[in-house]
């Protein structure tokens, strides 16, 4: 009789601990929800990318359903959202410092085999490149879904010469300018820019608002003085991830180094991929400004992390709604010729004559007398 009652009190107790050790866990932890990126080339369809974590920024898995998106502080109806769930193929551009100062402490070959961990984390469909840069910046391998190819580029990779980052950072960006879809740079670097005729700054207005997303790696020692030569300009670092919707993270050995590369590419891999019809349809060089928040179980907003996230749809010439009449076009253009015509009539009507002018002469000097003395 009693051991029944033990177990049955075990029973309640491993019940109790069950629910103690995760309902109460998922209820507090907060989560945090942000857009990578927003791909207009398809405009007035803008898809949007958009990555889910918890404190620690580690993916969650949410029910997309409850991924609540506005324009310009106007609901877009979840009727209207195409494609939430698994993202697309993702292009990803390996940017790799291959400086001197890589090569002390075997900090190359950690940067290499935690590249080759990233890659094999990735999809098959997902397609990767390569740039390596010191005082010169390399096209190592073209886009390509061949892991051969990648993996033999990485392990090319030589260490020399000084760093020139933010010039890499442009190149890859102009690499990527037509690439369509989900983008990304993964930078990984020991030290400063010493040589880059570019700055963090241009990096970002090259890419434009939210046009792919640069995630960083610092690979050094943050707490020394930017003038020694084991310092990261961490400032950089993060100004470059926070303002291109990406993440940075800082490693001191070749084991977070492979833990950070393998959170990257999970993280890539379990964003949600949105695509709506914007309500302004016009490619009129007006911003648009976009964010997105998570309902809870009540159907109530929370969860909006950041500012939102402006885009442009460009269009040099604005797009109109309706195309200007022929007949109202040219009353127009001759009201321009009319008034472009007035000023030269009036000139010629009330032009007056012209008064003969006679020019002063000037006054003659008198020719000095020159008297000969005997």
């Amino acid at each position: 009789m009693w051991n029944k009652k033990i177990i049955h009190l075990i029973l309640i107790l491993v019940s109790l601990f069950t629910l103690t050790g995760f309902s109460p866990h998922q209820q507090v932890e907060e989560t945090h929800i942000r857009i990578t990126q927003i791909d207009t080339s398809d405009f007035p369809k803008v898809t949007v990318y958009v990555t889910v974590t918890d404190e620690s920024g580690d993916p969650v898995g949410v029910d997309p359903a409850r991924i609540r998106l506005m324009e310009n502080e106007e609901e877009i109806p979840l009727d209207q959202i195409e494609g939430v769930g698994q993202i697309d193929p993702i292009t990803t551009l390996l940017v790799m410092d291959i400086s001197g100062s890589m090569l002390y402490a075997g900090k190359l070959d950690a940067a290499k085999a935690a590249a080759k961990e990233f890659v094999n984390h990735l999809r098959p469909t997902d397609r990767i490149g390569l740039v390596a840069f010191h005082t010169e910046i390399f096209y190592v391998q073209p886009i390509t879904t061949d892991r051969d190819l990648i993996f033999s580029a990485i392990d090319s990779l030589k260490g020399d010469q000084d760093t020139v980052m933010y010039d890499a950072l442009l190149e890859a960006t102009d690499i990527l300018s037509e690439v369509k879809g989900r983008k990304a740079i993964v930078a990984i670097t020991d030290g400063i820019d010493t040589l880059s005729q570019s700055t963090p700054e241009s990096v970002i207005e090259q890419i434009g608002p939210a046009g792919l997303s640069i995630s960083t790696i610092g690979l050094g020692d943050p707490d020394q003085d930017l003038a020694e030569y084991s310092a990261i300009d961490e400032e950089a670092l993060v100004f470059l991830a926070d303002n291109a919707g990406g993440v940075y993270a800082y490693a001191n050995e070749e084991e977070s180094l492979s833990e950070i590369y393998q959170s990257y590419a999970i993280a890539f891999k379990s964003e949600y991929q949105l695509t709506y019809t914007s309500p302004s349809t016009l490619r009129d060089g007006v911003n648009r400004a976009l964010s997105v928040s998570l309902a809870d179980t009540a159907q109530t907003l929370n969860g909006v992390d950041e500012e939102p996230i402006v885009y442009n749809p460009g269009g040099l010439v604005p797009e109109v709604s309706e195309p200007i009449p022929l007949l109202f076009f040219g009353a127009i253009m001759a009201g321009l010729i009319v008034l472009l015509i007035i000023p030269s009539l009036i000139n010629l009507i009330f032009k007056p004559g012209k008064k003969k002018t006679t020019k002063a002469k000037p006054p003659q000097k008198k020719k000095p007398k020159i008297t000969l003395k005997d």
